[in-house]
């Protein structure tokens, strides 16, 4: 039987950040709230839980308005931030203008580039770009003991990682050209008899360079940082985990564990006045589950029932909480083998 996600925690007690990853509608939101109840309420961590989902869906497992409110403290010990991603990534690109207009002094950016700044707020990569500077500020302020990260569905959370190692590459390249452009500066000021100036541009590109290197190096951390996949017994989310655990796998990341949501009790099989259709649905699941069993052997960390009732508010939190913490739920046997 898999061990549960508190026999990760205590094996592992450096862990500082967590991150759920996998597509919408699998579980990640319940999964991260059930560890973020357990790790504030029963461990007693100052706990933050991070949410980017545009669909609002922290608001929705807690029952209250916390979109764009900052960080709201749920319970003691628990407090729970959703950010409004769309207004972040327009104070970024008016940051950005003001940043420009400071550089090269002027009164106003001109209409090109700042047609250019303005149409990038439909591009996916500025998106994922704000969610991870709000990430990457919130840990660098060092007041809680634990992150809980319930990351949007696109990318799964690998291609944040990614996209650091790609930003952190090129910012260095552009902080080489600039540091070149800096000397040959030094060396015209040297030749006019003139004080050089300390180059504004410079010390930006080093600051990115610097706070990209700092948060990528806390992500791949083993010791520090844990990803969990979450996915449902059905062939696409196999498949597409099978994807992940290849992506994590080229960018040197391990997976900590799998959490495996929304299984219905194997019993049902066995007991009268079981529908057809819900007996179809437990026996398609159970075939999905020894091929879960198969593919990822001990990766999985916890297995997790379909409730009665949607999983929200802080009750049935509670209870999602003790089934991942503690996983009561077997996978079955693999066919001519054991699971």
């Amino acid at each position: 039987m898999p061990k549960g996600l508190g026999a990760y925690f205590e094996q592992n007690p450096d862990a500082e950040i967590v991150i759920f990853a996998g597509k919408g509608g699998l579980g990640k939101t319940t999964s991260s709230s059930g560890l973020a109840y357990y790790m504030s309420q029963v461990k007693k961590k100052r706990t933050l839980l991070f949410s980017t989902d545009p669909q609002a869906s922290l608001s929705d497992i807690f029952e209250r308005n916390i979109y764009g409110q900052g960080e709201v403290e749920i319970l003691p010990n628990l407090f729970v931030v959703e950010i409004d991603a769309d207004r972040r990534v327009a104070e970024y690109q008016q940051q950005v203008k003001q940043k420009i207009m400071d550089m090269y002094g002027l009164d106003a950016v001109p209409r090109e580039i700042e047609e250019y700044i303005d149409s990038t707020s439909a591009e996916p990569a500025m998106y994922e770009s704000a969610t991870y500077d709000a990430m990457a500020e919130l840990v660098a302020r060092k007041e809680y003991d634990i992150y809980i990260f319930d990351m949007p569905p696109f990318g799964h959370g690998v291609r944040m990682v990614a996209m650091a190692d790609i930003l952190s590459k090129w910012v260095e390249k552009i902080t080489d050209a600039r540091a070149k452009v800096a000397e040959y500066d030094a060396v015209a000021a040297t030749l006019k008899g003139e004080a050089a100036r300390e180059d504004e541009v410079m010390k930006e590109l080093i600051d990115i360079r610097n706070k990209i290197k700092s948060f990528t190096d806390l992500l791949t951390a083993r010791r520090r940082t844990a990803f969990f996949m979450v996915l449902i017994p059905e062939q696409m989310a196999i498949l597409d985990t099978e994807r992940a655990l290849t992506m994590f796998e080229n960018l040197g990341i391990e997976m900590s564990g799998l959490v495996v949501n929304q299984v219905y009790p194997a019993e049902l099989l066995q007991q009268d006045g079981t529908s057809d259709y819900l007996r179809n649905r437990v026996a398609m699941q159970q075939e999905h589950l020894r091929t879960i069993a198969q593919k990822f052997g001990d990766k999985v960390q916890a297995v997790v029932p379909m409730f009665t009732r949607e999983p929200k508010g802080i009750e049935m939190i509670k209870t999602a909480s003790e089934y991942l913490i503690n996983c009561q739920v077997e996978l079955p046997a693999v066919r001519g083998g054991v699971a």
